[in-house]
């Protein structure tokens, strides 16, 4: 249960704005310095408003004028908003990942709200990882927080047809190199696949998390799915700047949502939606923040007894833009309800119950029943074996249903730049039969895990109509993209798992009904691998990629800094005010 809400004595801003000595004097000075006036901020509860806009991120090119509509909120209800500006991780232009810098964010929204006179938090985000990253940061430390998302573009058009972010782009780069469609064509399609600010419209991982995020209980009802132009976007901006005040009064915090229970509630979302396999990583990490067992056996359990309704791409037919107007995320939650956890709290005080009263489902084919689903068991399946001891995940939504049982020869690529360089080669021996193979991409190995999983098929596979093909690896995978596409590979081939053993010849087996992954070798061939097998030198010597290197987890434990989660050591202390 929340704690009893604390005394305008007790907030955290009284210790920098409210004494009367000499720091306290250069405090208020300086917000005099910034125009404001003790009318403004005497008495109020100060209230972060962490910004990700950025010029290089397109999908939070909006997020400027949210953030005002944020502080209007704040100001409405009482409060002092101040903005703080945070890294973007836009996902298209961070090389070599954002995944690289999903915990950097966490940890520098953490500091901004440990660091600042403030009482709460607006937490702007949504393009993939800054929806985890924020949320993660917030819970390390646990001041009252609610969840802005930064909601989907709009939807694409070409030629009368209608044009999803990213699972279109892979379609038609695959025509392209087919010879199916020109140059000329190539860059119409550039130009009509993103119309608007806002996040991919496709059930990609920004809006699996943005909806995961409201499931768990972190956002306004319905916030998840409305298009970023729409007005009501600018209106739940407003109004989680209100929520936000209410929140410090009644001391809500993050632990007194993200239970257990609330998890569980994420877990059931990203199933149902047929989402991102990103949403077992980040969610993994999310829990390691608050000390709640979760473990990959737990979402496998879940997604086997949660039908996908959301008949969405790449899984489905389905846009964003079409999901929110068939009743959004909030008739898609209420729809789920017989499998979540109605009792959790959430942002807006209220419990998950509460706020999904009332919602209707517009459009049987965009939210399905739970009686005819597009799929009877959830858009994520565990696999283990062999090739994955420590676990790897797949859609089996998305992929080949001739190949979710597949046994094939291994075709292998040491890395990424050697998979580039031969992948289109005329004398690589490989048909559609093969399983392509990608080692040295996992969180040590890419660096960073990077979202190469969708290997490309061959050009001379692409000519004779192949459009799907198994493929290993132990990279990520955009939620965006679709295939046969095993992923998370763990242990990662960089630090000697399995992975690193294969060689091209090898038969890999896949049984996604059986759960199972496994290399057919003989296990005295296998020790003889690895006794030659020699760990690669570390990718950084120094900096920022040092310190991940050191002490970034494998992908089946979420891959959060081993120094972040709760049992690392005790709460940092509250800064001294000198």
């Amino acid at each position: 249960m929340a704690a009893e809400s604390p005394p305008r004595k007790a907030w955290r801003s009284r210790r920098w704005f409210g004494a009367r000595d000499l720091r306290a004097f250069g405090h208020r000075s300086r917000l005099k310095q910034a125009g404001f006036t003790e009318a403004d901020y005497a008495e109020k509860p100060v209230i972060a408003v962490i910004n990700t806009w950025s010029d290089m991120n397109p999908c939070h090119a909006h997020l400027r004028q949210r953030a005002e509509e944020v502080k209007r909120g704040v100001f409405q209800a009482g409060g002092f908003p101040v903005e703080l500006p945070a890294m973007s991780l836009g996902e298209i232009m961070v090389k070599p990942t954002t995944m690289l810098y999903r915990n950097l964010l966490a940890m520098e929204a953490e500091e901004l709200l440990r660091s600042h006179p403030v009482d709460g938090a607006v937490l702007l985000g949504g393009c993939d990882k800054t929806t985890p990253a924020l949320i993660m940061g917030a819970l390390s430390m646990n001041l009252p927080a609610i969840f802005v998302p930064a909601g989907p573009m709009l939807i694409g058009r070409w030629r009368g047809a209608a044009l999803g972010s990213g699972s279109d782009t892979w379609k038609y780069w695959a025509e392209l190199r087919a010879g199916n469609i020109t140059e000329a064509d190539w860059t119409e399609i550039e130009g009509a696949i993103a119309r608007s600010p806002g996040i991919c419209m496709t059930m990609g991982t920004a809006s699996t998390m943005t909806v995961v995020a409201e499931a768990m209980g972190f956002t306004l009802p319905g916030a998840a799915s409305i298009p970023a132009v729409d007005s009501g976007h600018a209106r739940m901006a407003s109004e989680s700047g209100r929520a936000a005040v209410e929140l410090v009064r009644r001391g809500l915090r993050p632990s007194d949502i993200l239970s257990e229970a609330a998890i569980h509630n994420g877990i059931v979302a990203a199933m149902a939606l047929g989402g991102s396999t990103n949403a077992v990583i980040h969610l993994l990490a999310l829990a390691r923040r608050v000390g709640v067992p979760l473990s990959l056996d737990r979402f496998d359990a879940v997604s086997r007894l949660t039908p996908v309704i959301a008949d969405l791409r790449p899984s489905g037919r389905w846009l964003m833009e079409d999901f929110h107007y068939a009743g959004g995320s909030r008739a898609f939650l209420a729809r789920l309800a017989p499998l979540l956890h109605l009792g959790c709290l959430t942002a807006n005080g209220r419990t998950l119950g509460d706020n999904l009263e009332g919602a209707v489902v517009a459009s049987d084919e965009v939210i399905r029943p739970l009686e005819t689903p597009l799929s009877g068991e959830g858009g994520i399946a565990i696999l283990r074996g062999s090739l994955a001891p420590d676990g790897a995940v797949i859609k089996p939504t998305a992929a080949g249903a001739r190949f979710l049982r597949h046994r094939g020869r291994a075709v292998v690529f040491a890395d990424y730049n050697d998979m580039a360089a031969r992948i289109d080669d005329e004398a690589l021996e490989v048909d559609e039969t093969s399983v392509l193979v990608l080692r040295n991409a996992g969180p040590l190995g890419g660096p960073g895990m990077p979202e190469w999983g969708m290997l490309p098929i061959p050009r001379k596979l692409l000519r004779r109509g192949v459009r799907d093909m198994v493929r290993v690896s132990d990279a990520r995978m955009s939620g965006t993209s679709y295939g046969t596409c095993v992923l998370h590979v763990a242990p990662e081939s960089f630090v000697g798992g399995p992975l690193a053993l294969v060689e091209s010849g090898d038969t890999i087996a896949l049984d996604v009904p059986g759960r199972r992954l496994d290399l057919v070798v003989e296990e005295a061939e296998l020790a003889r691998r690895r006794a030659r097998w020699t760990p690669p030198p570390p990718r950084y010597g120094r900096g920022y990629g040092a310190l991940f290197s050191r002490h970034v987890t494998q992908a089946n434990e979420g891959c959060d800094f081993d120094f972040l989660h709760t049992d690392a050591g005790p709460p940092v202390p509250e800064p001294e005010i000198h």
